[in-house]
């Protein structure tokens, strides 16, 4: 405020709609998970990496009933399994079958456009298996009878990326580096109150404490510099995707990622 700053916030349902809206101006940063991030990218949209959270890998799981008689991945050979074009947990799921001696083309996807749609068709019994992400990995986790097969751990980081475009950088250096000033200290509160952070979030998004606090403990808030290891890491993602068909493009994200580091 004392700069002539007005702060607005706005909330999307997922990723590729936040970053669409970044492309076209209606905000000016935001922050999306490592898989939709890659699609902006291959979409031509304008979008540049400023910088990356802590490595999350807990966060995202491969799951199968209780009572399933899958107990590996091998076992999921010839099995449907749901999960979303895109998702950050189809690449956990792709290269989980890879560490089990399987192919994508071993499984028989079942697509599906939300986490409420895998954990019906997980419950319904139409798949053998499902992909989830927090907080709805952490719900299904505490709330129904299902196993975690395998989670991010070894596998992938599953981060999340902060980003602008480098026209509003270029033009606000001083006022990025506010920002992640003040992140800095709002990462550092949340991560030695966790049971807080559950209790805003909740009726913000509708989801019990309990859920939001398990999906909080096993997450750091922190934001670091883009460094080549993670370039490594969001190159072999998008590499992987396009190996499945699902990236339109190859892309090279070291091409997308801010010169600058602004982070204090």
């Amino acid at each position: 405020a004392e700069q002539g700053v007005r702060v607005s916030w706005h909330e999307f349902a997922a990723g590729p709609q936040l970053l669409e809206a970044l492309s076209t101006g209606a905000i000016d940063l935001g922050h999306a998970a490592d898989a939709p991030s890659v699609f902006a990218q291959a979409s031509g949209k304008p979008v540049v990496y400023l910088a990356a959270e802590q490595p999350y890998p807990k966060g995202i799981g491969v799951l199968v009933r209780k009572d399933s008689g899958v107990t590996s991945l091998a076992d999921l050979k010839g099995k449907r399994v749901s999960t979303g074009r895109g998702w950050n947990a189809q690449y956990l799921l792709a290269l989980a079958l890879e560490e089990a001696g399987l192919s994508y083309k071993d499984i028989i996807p079942a697509y599906v456009s939300s986490a409420a749609d895998a954990i019906s068709a997980l419950q319904s019994g139409s798949v053998e298996a499902t992909t989830l992400w927090d907080p709805f990995l952490a719900a299904a986790e505490l709330q129904l009878p299902v196993r975690n097969l395998r989670d991010g751990q070894g596998l992938t980081n599953n981060r999340t990326f902060y980003l602008s475009t480098a026209a509003f950088v270029d033009a606000n250096p001083e006022l990025v580096r506010t920002f992640f000033a003040q992140l800095q200290e709002t990462n550092s509160w949340a991560n030695a109150h966790p049971d807080e952070v559950a209790a805003l979030l909740a009726p913000q998004l509708g989801i019990d404490p309990a859920i939001l606090k398990t999906a909080t403990e096993r997450r750091n808030y922190s934001a670091t510099a883009i460094s080549e290891e993670i370039v490594a890491e969001q190159q072999k993602l998008a590499d992987t995707f396009v190996a499945l068909g699902v990236l339109p493009r190859s892309v090279r994200v070291a091409e997308a990622v801010y010169p600058h580091n602004l982070l204090p």
